[in-house]
């Protein structure tokens, strides 16, 4: 079945021919009126120039009856020139409008009516104009047009020492010598080179629209027809149907995109037929993946709640905290500076405060509040953070060092937040060393497409983590600790925060050597 083409101007195809015809159009057009101005234009520039050379012949063809005062043979010499072809007529005339030759006898000793172009120019302000060559163009009759050429008759030493007839030695111009040349062949040959022009700039147009015609059914228009077809086979469910277009421009490529795009649909409708296949044995999957993700949560749960009785002891032990440092600073008034007594007592207020800082920060990483961002320093987080647990058991054996940057400026977080942050990765590297090892923090500015970031790395020396499970780290209730120890939580909420706060998380490992985890947070422009 040929695919059907649409022959309408609402078409691809009509629209380009549309398009493209009016540029030729209006491009052949603007060249051919520029063609033939610039060709009218030169042979005119030729013509006055012609013109020009003929008022010399006529002025030094008569120079002899000129300086010998032979009127006769001057007449004689004028009407025989004037009577030659395309010539209209010849004057010669003086100084006062007078015109002394002329091809037709008629106008012989007449004088010049004021409207005539001679006289204007005689009596205009521009003396310069009147001692210059000048020419201008009227119509005939027949509307042909006519050269009319202006030169004046110069005072030579000749004429003036002439024994006939003794010019002044002072008057610069004699008169003027006027010559009507008929342009009507020249006339005649431009509207024939316009009608020839216009005639090739229509037939180049015609076949030049022939050209694109071809060319545009056969590499836009089918095409496009075939992939129309193509479509509607595929819309009708037939995913086996290929477009056969085998171009190498853009219709070959929208047909392979075309045709990789059915084997994919193929692909899909196939694999949706065999889920559907298997869909009970799925549920079950599912099923038990909910099971287990509950019995996490309520695990979890647990967890909330034994922080929650924490935090109520940790807040009765801080009250008790709170009367030893009270007393403690009584006791320091009852013995003298640099007494054993008195050291004694500074000591237990020290630690007593110690005590409470730890039960301080405590209390707020386990109390619920809403995010409140402000201007914090990472290195004080970390070594709040660390303060909170250095003193436990799993850390007696780890060697912890810290490589702080003191020169970074400040981040705006919520402190409690980036505190679970930190947190969550120090007791993740603890339990990953197992309690020995060296745990390093380190804090440095980064930059990361232009824009500055605080980064900071917790590296531990554990045995690493196997790299198909990085890309699961951050998904809730996934964890690589065993059963009982890790509820999968931890890194999916530091994930969430640090997102929040517009920073990310990378994880580095290697087996053997280690982890590294790399938090990264804005810098804080205030």
């Amino acid at each position: 079945m040929r695919a059907h083409v649409k022959k309408t101007i609402y078409s691809l195809t009509g629209k380009l021919i549309i398009t493209i015809g009016t540029l030729m159009v209006v491009g052949s057009t603007i060249f051919w009126y520029f063609l033939i101005h610039f060709q009218e234009k030169e042979l005119l520039r030729n013509s006055v120039k012609y013109g020009h050379s003929f008022v010399d012949f006529v002025e030094k063809s008569t120079r002899y009856g000129m300086l010998t005062f032979q009127q006769l043979l001057i007449q004689q010499t004028v009407e025989a020139i004037g009577s030659a072809e395309g010539i209209v007529k010849i004057r010669m005339f003086d100084g006062r409008g007078k015109i002394a030759y002329s091809s037709v006898k008629e106008e012989k000793g007449t004088m010049l009516g004021k409207n005539e172009s001679v006289c204007m120019l005689c009596h205009s302000n521009s003396r310069k104009a009147v001692e210059m060559p000048s020419w201008s163009i009227k119509k005939d009759k027949d509307g042909y047009r006519i050269l009319n050429l202006l030169q004046p008759i110069y005072n030579e030493p000749a004429c003036y020492t002439s024994s006939c007839h003794v010019h002044s030695i002072g008057t610069a111009i004699l008169g003027f010598t006027e010559a009507d040349i008929s342009l009507s062949l020249l006339d005649k040959a431009v509207k024939k080179q316009e009608l020839a022009i216009t005639a090739y700039v229509l037939g180049f147009i015609c076949l030049l629209s022939v050209v694109l015609c071809t060319i545009l059914w056969n590499l836009v228009s089918t095409p496009l027809s075939v992939l129309t077809h193509g479509m509607e086979r595929v819309a009708a469910g037939e995913l086996d149907h290929t477009v056969k277009i085998d171009t190498k421009d853009e219709m070959g490529e929208l047909a392979t995109a075309f045709n990789a795009m059915t084997f994919d649909l193929k692909k899909a409708k196939d694999e949706l037929v065999e889920w559907g296949n298997t869909l009970e044995k799925k549920v079950e999957e599912k099923t038990e993946e909910i099971r287990k993700a509950q019995a996490k949560l309520i695990h979890s749960e647990k967890l909330a709640s034994l922080g929650r009785m924490a935090a109520g002891v940790a807040h009765e032990i801080n009250s008790p905290l709170t009367g030893i440092v009270t007393f403690g600073h009584l006791l320091l008034k009852k013995f003298p500076e640099g007494s054993q007594e008195r050291e004694d007592v500074e000591v237990i207020i020290e630690q007593a405060n110690r005590c409470s800082n730890i039960i301080k920060g405590l209390l707020g990483f386990a109390r619920a509040s809403s995010a409140e961002k402000s201007s914090i320093n990472v290195n004080d987080i970390v070594n709040s953070s660390l303060n909170m647990v250095r003193h436990k058991a799993d850390f007696f054996n780890i060697k912890i060092v810290l490589n702080f940057d003191e020169s970074l400026s400040s981040i705006k977080a919520d402190a409690s937040q980036i505190q679970q942050v930190f947190l969550n990765m120090i007791i993740n590297a603890a339990d990953a060393m197992e309690g020995k090892g060296t745990f390093t923090v380190t804090t440095r500015k980064v930059d990361e497409n232009g824009v500055p970031f605080v980064e900071v790395e917790f590296n531990d020396s554990g045995p690493g983590i196997n790299e198909k499970d990085i890309p699961k780290l951050f998904e809730p209730f996934f964890t690589t600790k065993p059963v009982g120890k890790g509820t999968g939580l931890g890194l999916a909420v530091s994930h969430g925060i640090i997102q929040d706060h517009g920073g990310r998380i990378r994880v580095r490992s290697t087996i053997g050597k280690g982890t590294s985890f790399f938090v990264r947070l804005p810098f804080y422009e205030g």
